[in-house]
């Protein structure tokens, strides 16, 4: 098991490299922040362009300015915002909770409906249940996420008032962006695990199970279930990840105080740090969940730990 961990280990670190010197260079190509920031302060000159710059460190070769971002990755200090001068590391510490929060509370939703549904739907393969499961689930794939947020704020929140708007205030504020991003990841979801509970089922295993007078939600979810975790940990996982990725339509629908709104306002501002920040933690955060799943693949099967 040591050998194996070492191995997803060295993977990571390899991962990160590639990502944050990726990150660092392709930032670089989308514009000047000396620019942006001497916006709106009437006549510039050269001279004033070449002294933010120099201010901003700037004017220091890539490789020098990677290295310092490097360094101040490993130490803790990734530096201070071009447009506020606010530490990049206390921007990050606010808003990661909050991502974190609502993708692993979308996420529980999700496999909340997903697994009982696909399972119900693999069971009743052909008959009108599947066939409603089934329809429902290419419905909802075909509901863009940001729509179906809107909709949801103006039905519970303009026209109900049964919820706040936006903003992170409370339980309650967790719901409609919980529940957008639930339903969409469901919609794949159930499908992934109606087909791997398909498989199973023929498994002899199963039939002997059953004969052995085990009841059924016993044979289902403790023989069948356990038996196709293997695929349903690697998407789920790689969802996970994905999911802490593309969460940033929502987090600006619902005004969520999150990574992603931090990001967009980075962009739009150029201002490297945080964005190299927020992109360089998002990675950590998806390398951390591959390589826990890797784990996982080792605990469910220990076949996998030899390889």
């Amino acid at each position: 098991m040591a050998g194996f961990l070492l191995k997803r280990l060295l993977q990571a670190i390899f991962v990160l490299f590639a990502v944050t010197l990726t990150v660092s260079f392709a930032i670089r190509l989308t514009g000047d922040p000396a620019l942006m920031l001497a916006q709106g302060a009437g006549s510039v000159t050269q001279e004033d362009l070449d002294n933010i710059r120099q201010a901003l460190g700037l004017n220091e070769p890539f490789l020098s300015q990677y290295l310092d971002f490097v360094t101040g990755l490993v130490t803790g200090d990734l530096g201070r915002s071009f447009l506020g001068g606010t530490s990049v590391s206390l921007l990050v510490s606010k808003a990661l909770p909050a991502t974190l929060a609502l993708a692993f509370t979308s996420m529980i939703v999700s496999i909340a409906l997903s697994i009982p549904l696909g399972i119900h739907a693999a069971v009743n393969r052909g008959r009108p249940a599947d066939q409603v499961i089934r329809i429902l689930s290419l419905t909802g794939l075909s509901f863009p996420n940001f729509w179906l947020a809107i909709m949801l704020v103006l039905v519970f929140s303009i026209t109900l008032r049964w919820l706040p708007p936006s903003g992170m205030d409370g339980i309650l504020s967790f719901v409609m962006p919980a529940v957008t991003m639930g339903i969409i990841l469901t919609a794949t979801n159930v499908r992934l695990v109606r087909t791997a509970m398909l498989e199973t089922l023929r498994a002899q295993y199963v039939q002997v199970a059953r004969a052995k007078g085990l009841s059924e939600s016993k044979v289902l979810y403790k023989h069948a279930l356990r038996n196709c975790a293997i695929p349903l940990i690697t998407y789920f996982g790689l969802q996970f990840g994905g999911l802490l990725g593309g969460i940033v339509v929502i987090e600006r629908v619902f005004n969520w105080p999150g990574l992603g709104t931090l990001a967009f306002d980075a962009v739009a501002g150029r201002d490297y740090p945080v964005l190299q920040a927020v992109i360089t933690v998002l990675a950590l955060l998806i390398v951390a969940i591959n390589l826990l799943v890797d784990i996982a693949y080792g605990l469910v099967d220990p076949r996998i730990r030899t390889r």
